[in-house]
């Protein structure tokens, strides 16, 4: 499995190809939008009926994640629930899958405009985190420095051996880091959205998800 490194605030920080960020140093595990209870909003909201099994993936690649690196704190960057009455609505199972993820280490859940008090019977709620001088929160500011976010689920497209092919993306410069989302049913954003751009510094990377974490200069990707 192939990751790329990079630093912020002096702290190496690991993309994985899964769109989890791991800061060894800390043993410290972060993912951005959850949205866990989606198809149970949508259904609840709408009346739209999306297959119901997207909570027990994205708990399945989370717990994937947490097997190999054994991580000593979970952050969860905001939107983890689809809606705070989502995190009541999960089913028995996916609470116990979920509680049994929790158990034995730190686990902060940071308030989401989806989710701004996540109802989750287990763990800390915080507005932001911040841990050996890098503040992890829901959503970017213009103009913070070592900051740790999510909320926008970058995406991009660039060719790739002759092949056009568009995958969720970090987002990463001196400054700072935005993560893709980790949830089954979220979709992105464009990095060349005009809210995402000005965001990230002249020498940002995006860094792509799939089978490897692929790291390409922003710039150039955007230019294709």
């Amino acid at each position: 499995m192939r990751v790329q490194e990079f630093q912020l605030a002096g702290a190496v920080l690991t993309a994985r190809p899964s769109g989890a960020l791991w800061w060894a140093a800390r043993r410290l595990l972060c993912v951005a939008d959850l949205h866990l209870g989606k198809s149970e909003r949508f259904a609840r909201r709408n009346g739209c009926l999306l297959p119901p099994y997207e909570t027990r993936e994205t708990l399945d690649r989370l717990a994937a994640e947490i097997d190999r690196l054994d991580p000593a704190a979970v952050v969860c960057l905001g939107d983890s629930f689809d809606d705070d009455a989502a995190a009541e609505g999960l089913s028995g199972d996916d609470l116990a899958r979920l509680l049994g993820l929790i158990a034995g280490r730190r686990w902060i859940w940071v308030s989401g405009n989806h989710d701004p008090a996540p109802l989750t019977r287990a763990g800390e709620i915080a507005g932001d985190f911040v841990a050996g001088g890098i503040t992890f929160r829901h959503e970017a500011r213009q103009g913070a420095s070592a900051e740790v976010s999510g909320h926008w689920h970058p995406k991009i497209g660039v060719t790739l051996r002759g092949r056009r092919v568009t995958r969720p993306c970090f987002l990463v410069d001196e400054d700072r880091a935005i993560l893709p989302a980790f949830g089954a049913y979220t979709g992105g954003l464009s990095a060349r959205h005009p809210a995402l751009r000005p965001l990230m510094g002249p020498h940002a990377r995006a860094i792509l998800t799939g089978r490897v974490a692929l790291s390409l200069p922003l710039d150039a990707a955007l230019a294709e």
